[in-house]
């Protein structure tokens, strides 16, 4: 039995395949101890069955860095680039604001250590550091009670050899040591560095958090027992941690490397929002995740992008990430008045803790969550299946509370149910502002895509902003509420490797046939037959089979003279590809102008195997026999009669007209007026707009 866990800002998605398709399990996350919820999943889950593997898609590392909780951490650097980390590259983050404000610099600048070492830009050591150099390094670090040391060294990514000598004296502390040549193997030294610091500030929590979550699994005895897991210890299940770039890795390699993980959670989503979409034919499509803090959204033309220019707290990280924009708008948001009476909703979340005031769990300000429970969109009889009932009255009560109270204000609302709408208005206009970020603004028009929708809170908002951009189509899949937790479980193994090459293109090497492009070709495979070599040799450490891996080439261009590339796949005809990728990102292309190769990348993929979904022939029943009740609910700003169907009823083939609610364990999915939705053959609703 293999079982994916999803942990959220409020909930924590398990969910497991068997036989007779996917079960499901959501639990409230608990933010001091996240391990002990996930236990309590996996224990009702496996019902004394021997569970081989989990694979957990985590928020420590991204709220680790959101909070910057207390871990020193004692940056070494080339003598004279201590405070590279806080001079960064000197971008202004607000171009028009005189009195912008900086986040505060990741490392004290008494925790940071120059080195008298240097190696040249072609790789030459110019200057090696002496045994007195390091062993005063040593001391240093010793009695700066570091809990962690990030090492980044100038051009470490052509000859790592100076880091290396240090490395190995200061991992003889004891201390967790991050190495920029072995984290990330590539130029620009602001961008190592920071991901290089980032990786050694959660290092710490990452490690701890691991530890403790196999030690409640392994102290379960009805989880059964194996060997495996983190560090290779004794315990319950095999872990396997989700990392950003959309595939897994071992317990073991995440602390080691937690910065990989920073969009853990979010990139199952993806993951399984391209498995879905594969299934069904559809070729471009959106992912649309909205959990209970945040609203991940990712536009997919063809298979997942990656990138390598993530921020996170304001700080760079240059690891691959899929490429997800994400904004803080989901079910938990919070609702306030500005300084103006305008309203706004999040990024500020209620979380697991005390959560929406309809969860009764001690909150007191209005949510989005609330919200749609007011406006009859959520049914307080049928959350999770009925087990958890919402207050409706206990909101209504601290929305007239929140009125009274910012009434001074001369806010535009008055009563619970206008402010209602209002909040749910507003964080639609984020949510379509973070659609239009991926889409409208690179290029792409949202009308050829399918908004692929899950998450919690997802089919509350979903036709409404299909609306607004004028898309094609929305699928639900079942169980939306754990489909991330779906796309962790079904991911395949992968480990990504980089390295800067920074080479001329010869002009003659245009020309497929001539001498010039045989000998850069030649150079490149060599090149990448290293890379391939070094990535199967860590997967064969980490323990992972890697008889069916699956190798993909990417490499990384630029014209000469410009600051950023772009990435192409290396095949025959990178060259044309690029100018045609250049043509469409920044609408020219000039292939009589010099080129120059950046990076070369490898991806290593194992793949795990994919449970079938099994279509099943389209009835012609009508919807009827599913509707459950009819209640008033508000759209567009009046109430309708609405019918309440429930999802577990409906058949392949049904058709159902907005206005309607569908309510189901992980989710609700709301049909405006205007809208209608079908059932296709594998039980995912397809919403779409009547013609007119």
């Amino acid at each position: 039995m293999r079982i994916g866990v999803d942990t959220g800002g409020t909930f924590t998605d398990c969910i497991v395949a068997d036989g007779s398709g996917f079960r499901v399990l959501k639990v409230f996350s608990s933010p001091d101890d996240p391990a002990r919820h996930i236990v309590r999943g996996l224990r009702e889950l496996a019902r004394s069955r021997y569970i081989e593997d989990v694979i957990h898609g985590t928020t420590v590392a991204t709220n680790n860095l959101l909070e910057r909780r207390g871990v020193r951490v004692a940056l070494v650097t080339t003598q004279g680039f201590e405070d590279l980390i806080e001079i960064g590259r000197q971008n202004r983050p607000q171009l028009y604001n005189l009195n912008v404000q900086r986040p505060a610099p990741m490392i004290a600048r008494e925790l940071r250590f120059g080195v008298r070492e240097r190696t040249a830009a072609d790789g030459t050591i110019l200057l090696r550091p002496g045994k007195r150099e390091i062993e005063r390094l040593r001391q240093q670090v010793r009695s700066s009670n570091a809990d962690a040391v990030a090492l980044c060294f100038l051009f470490s990514f052509v000859n790592p050899e100076n880091e290396r000598l240090v490395a190995a004296a200061l991992r003889r502390l004891g201390l967790p040591v991050s190495v920029s040549h072995e984290i990330l193997p590539e130029f620009r030294e602001y961008e190592r560095l920071s991901t290089v610091a980032i990786n050694s500030f959660l290092a710490p929590a990452m490690g701890r958090y691991l530890t403790r979550l196999e030690q409640q699994v392994a102290a379960q005895p009805t989880l059964g027992v194996g060997r495996g897991g983190y560090k290779g210890r004794t315990c319950a299940t095999r872990l396997f941690i989700m990392q950003s770039s959309g595939g897994i890795t071992t317990a073991d390699r995440a602390a080691s490397e937690p910065v990989r993980t920073i969009l853990s959670g979010p990139a199952g989503g993806v993951v399984a929002a391209r498995w879905l979409a594969d299934t069904l034919g559809i070729r471009r499509a959106i992912s649309f995740d909205m959990g209970g803090t945040s609203t991940d959204v990712c536009l997919l033309d063809g298979p997942a992008r990656t990138t390598n220019e993530t921020t996170l707290a304001g700080v760079p990280v240059a690891v691959p990430v899929l490429d997800i924009h994400s904004v803080g708008a989901g079910g938990g948001s919070l609702a306030r008045l500005d300084a103006g009476g305008a309203l706004r909703v999040g990024p500020e979340s209620a979380g697991a803790v005390p959560g929406p005031i309809c969860y009764g769990k001690g909150g007191d300000q209005p949510t989005v969550t609330d919200a749609n429970l007011l406006l009859g969109r959520l049914d307080p009889d049928h959350f999770l299946g009925g087990a958890f009932q919402l207050s409706r009255g206990a909101a209504i009560q601290a929305f007239e509370r929140f009125l009274r109270e910012y009434s001074r204000k001369h806010a535009s609302y008055k009563d619970p149910m206008q402010l209602a709408q209002g909040i749910v208005a507003v964080s639609n206009a984020t949510m379509e502002k973070a659609l239009r970020v991926i889409s409208v603004e690179r290029g792409y028009d949202p009308r050829d895509f399918a908004l692929i929708c899950f998450g919690g809170g997802g089919g509350l908002h979903a036709a409404e902003l299909a609306a607004s951009l004028v898309l094609a189509q929305v699928v639900v899949p079942p169980n939306p509420g754990a489909f991330s937790a779906l796309g962790i479980l079904i991911s395949d193994s992968v480990r990504d490797v980089s390295q800067s090459v920074l080479l001329a293109v010869p002009p003659q090497a245009a020309n497929n046939g001539s001498r010039e492009a045989k000998r850069l070709a030649a150079d490149l495979n060599r090149r990448f037959q290293q890379l391939e070599h070094a990535g199967i040799t860590e997967l064969r450490k980490d323990g992972i089979p890697n008889k069916r891996v699956n190798i993909e080439r990417a490499i990384d261009l630029r014209y000469s003279g410009q600051s950023y590339e772009l990435r192409v796949p290396f095949t025959p005809e990178f060259l044309p590809q690029f100018h045609k990728e250049h043509e469409r990102a920044y609408g020219y292309s000039a292939p009589q102008r010099p080129m120059e190769i950046v990076s070369i990348r490898v991806r290593l993929t194992v793949p795990t195997p994919k449970p079938p979904l099994q279509p099943e022939p389209l009835g012609r029943a009508v919807a009827t026999a599913a509707i459950i009740c009819e209640k008033p609910v508000w759209f567009n700003g009046s109430t309708h009669t609405t019918r309440f169907y429930d999802r577990a009823r409906l058949r392949p083939g049904m058709n159902l007209n907005g206005p309607a609610i569908v309510v189901e364990y992980s989710s609700t999915t709301a049909l405006p007026p205007g809208f209608r939705c079908r059932v296709d053959e594998f039980q995912n609703l397809v919403i779409t707009r009547h013609a007119r």
